[in-house]
C-alpha cells in the first residue's frame, strides 16, 4: 500500500446551510494543527450567532414542510444510499480523520466503515416506529398512542470520535423524522462537512442537515439557547454538559448528554489473564486513551495482581506508537498541546501522591506531534486524583481487591457511570458483578465493542438519554395520547 503523505496545503473548510455551501471567506478562521505531525492541515470558518440562527430557520422549514411527513420507507432509502456514499469515500474521510484527530489510519478506517453500518441499521428502524392501541375503554372510546419527531435537533459532537459519534446519533435522528443543525468540534470538522455532500447526493432534502462550524461559546451557546431548537444532543465534558443544561432553560428543550467516565475494568483471578491483559491494553491505548469509555481504572484481585501487572507491562512495551498515517501504528497522538500538558500534569500529580510509576509517564518525540507513552500506576488508592478524575489520556491506575463485594464497591466509587468491564471465566461471578455496575455500556470478557443495534448512554453524572438502537430513534420523538369517541355523545348540558 502506498504511504500516505501530508497535504500540500491546508484544506479551507466552509459551512453548509439549507443545501448551500458558504466558503466562510468573510469569517474569522481557526487553523487546525495535526496532532500527529505538528503542521497545519485544515482550517474552519468561525461562524456567528446569526449564522446559527439562519441554520435553525432552515432546519425548521425543512422539518415542517418536508421531512416530518416523509414516510419512514423513504427516509430509510436515503439512509441506505448515504451508507454507500460513506463507503465510496472511505479512504478520503479516514485520511482527514487521521490528520485532524491524530488517531492511526487503521482505526480511522474502521470507524468510518462502522459509521456506514449505523446508517444501514437506522434505515430499517425508520420503518419500524410503532405506537399502541387501547381497546379497553368500552364501546364508546378507542385510545391510540403515537410517536412523532420532536422537531429541530441541535447536535454538538466532540473531537475524539467526530464521525462515529455523529453516526451514533444522526441516522437515528433522521430516521425519527427530525432535522438537524450540527456543530462539530472546531478541531475536527472536515468529515462532518464532507458528509453534507454525501447526504445531498443520497437525496436528503435541503435544510434537513446543516453544519455550522465554530467555537462552543459562540455557536454552541447559540444553538443550545435557541428557542426554536426542540432538543439538543451533546457529547463532551461534564463541565460543558452542565452549561448546555443551563442554556437549554430558554425553552425547556429536551437535552441528551453523553459526558465523562472513569470506567472500571475488574479482573478476577479466574479470568484468562492473557486475554484480559490484551483487553486492558487495548482499552487504555485505543485513541490514545482519549475515549469516554476507556478503561482507566484497573481493579485486580490481589492474589494475581503482580502476575497480571507483569503481563500488562509486557504488552504495553510492544504497542506500536508513531506517525498516525503509517499502516502498522496502533496508538497515535494527543489532540492538542494543551491537553498533552494536562495529561502530563496528572501523571506528575500521581507520582506526588505516592503512586508507583511502572511504565511510561513521559512525552515521546514522534513525527513532530504530541505523543505520550502509555502509563501504568500501581499502588493507587481510591482517594488519589488519578483514580477519580477523568484524565482522558493513556494513563491507567491499578487498584487491588480481596472479595467480589470489595471489587464492586471500588468500581462504583465514582461520580461517573458510563462504562464497565468484567473479566472472569466464572459465569455466575461475571454476570453477578456486571449486574451491579451502574453504567450504560458494559462488557464481559471484552471491552469497547458493539454496534448500532443496542442503546448506549450514561448513569449518574455521565449523562442521560440513549443513543443507537430503537431507543436511539425514540429518544428524538414525542409521545402523543389520542382518545377517539365513538357513537353519539351523551350531552353534559341538557
Amino acid at each position: 500500500m502506498t504511504k500516505l503523505m501530508l497535504p500540500e496545503a491546508p484544506r479551507a473548510n466552509g459551512y453548509y446551510i439549507d443545501g448551500k455551501w458558504f466558503d466562510g471567506e468573510n469569517r474569522d478562521r481557526l487553523d487546525r494543527v495535526s496532532p500527529g505531525h505538528g503542521i497545519t492541515v485544515s482550517s474552519v470558518a468561525l461562524c456567528t450567532e446569526q449564522d446559527t440562527d439562519i441554520a435553525v430557520q432552515a432546519a425548521r422549514r425543512a422539518f415542517e414542510d418536508v421531512w416530518a411527513d416523509t414516510p419512514g420507507a423513504e427516509r430509510g432509502r436515503i439512509l441506505i444510499r448515504s451508507a454507500q456514499g460513506i463507503r465510496d469515500r472511505l479512504e478520503e474521510m479516514a485520511y482527514w480523520e487521521t490528520l485532524e484527530t491524530g488517531k492511526p489510519i487503521s482505526q480511522a478506517r474502521a470507524e468510518i466503515e462502522g459509521a456506514a453500518d449505523h446508517y444501514e441499521a437506522a434505515a430499517g428502524m425508520a420503518r419500524m416506529v410503532t405506537g399502541e392501541t387501547h381497546n379497553n375503554y368500552g364501546t364508546g372510546m378507542l385510545g391510540l398512542v403515537t410517536k412523532q419527531p420532536i422537531g429541530v435537533v441541535g447536535l454538538i459532537t466532540p473531537w475524539n470520535f467526530p464521525f462515529i459519534v455523529l453516526a451514533e446519533r444522526l441516522p437515528f435522528i433522521l430516521a425519527a423524522g427530525c432535522s438537524v443543525v450540527l456543530k462539530p468540534s472546531e478541531f475536527t470538522s472536515t468529515t462532518s462537512l464532507i458528509f453534507a455532500d454525501i447526504l445531498t447526493k443520497a437525496g436528503l432534502p435541503k435544510g434537513v442537515y446543516n453544519v455550522v462550524t465554530g467555537l462552543g461559546p459562540v455557536v454552541g451557546e447559540a444553538l443550545t439557547a435557541h428557542k426554536d431548537v426542540d432538543m439538543v444532543s451533546f457529547t463532551g465534558s461534564l463541565a460543558v454538559g452542565e452549561r448546555v443544561l443551563s442554556a437549554s432553560k430558554s425553552n425547556l428543550k429536551k437535552v441528551g448528554l453523553e459526558l465523562g467516565g472513569k470506567n472500571p475494568q475488574i479482573v478476577f483471578a479466574d479470568a484468562d489473564l492473557d486475554d484480559a491483559a490484551d483487553g486492558i491494553v487495548f482499552g487504555l491505548c485505543f485513541n490514545a486513551g482519549q475515549c469516554c469509555v476507556s478503561g482507566s481504572r484497573l481493579i485486580v484481585e490481589a492474589s494475581v495482581v503482580e502476575e497480571f501487572k507483569e503481563i500488562v507491562l509486557a504488552k504495553l512495551a510492544k504497542v506500536r506508537i508513531g506517525d498516525p498515517l503509517s499502516e502498522d501504528i496502533q496508538m497515535g497522538a494527543i489532540v492538542t498541546p494543551q491537553h498533552h500538558q494536562k495529561i502530563l500534569a496528572y501523571i506528575k500529580q500521581g507520582i506526588a501522591e505516592g503512586a508507583k510509576l511502572e511504565c511510561g509517564g513521559e512525552a515521546m518525540d514522534v513525527s513532530g506531534g504530541e505523543f505520550i507513552a502509555p502509563t501504568l500506576f500501581s499502588g493507587v488508592s481510591r482517594d488519589m486524583v488519578i483514580a477519580r478524575d477523568e484524565i482522558f489520556g493513556p494513563v491507567l491506575s491499578v487498584l487491588n481487591f480481596e472479595t467480589q463485594e470489595e471489587a464492586i464497591a471500588l468500581a462504583l466509587d465514582t461520580e461517573y457511570g458510563l462504562a464497565a468491564s468484567v473479566w472472569s471465566k466464572n459465569i455466575d461471578k461475571a454476570l453477578g458483578t456486571i449486574r451491579k455496575m451502574r453504567a450504560g455500556r458494559c462488557w464481559v470478557n471484552t471491552t469497547i465493542v458493539g454496534g448500532p443495534e443496542q442503546p448506549m448512554g450514561g448513569f449518574k453524572r455521565s449523562g442521560n438519554g440513549r443513543e443507537c438502537g430503537m431507543m436511539g430513534v425514540e429518544e428524538y420523538m414525542e409521545v402523543k395520547s389520542i382518545h377517539i369517541a365513538l357513537g353519539d355523545r351523551e350531552h353534559w348540558v341538557d
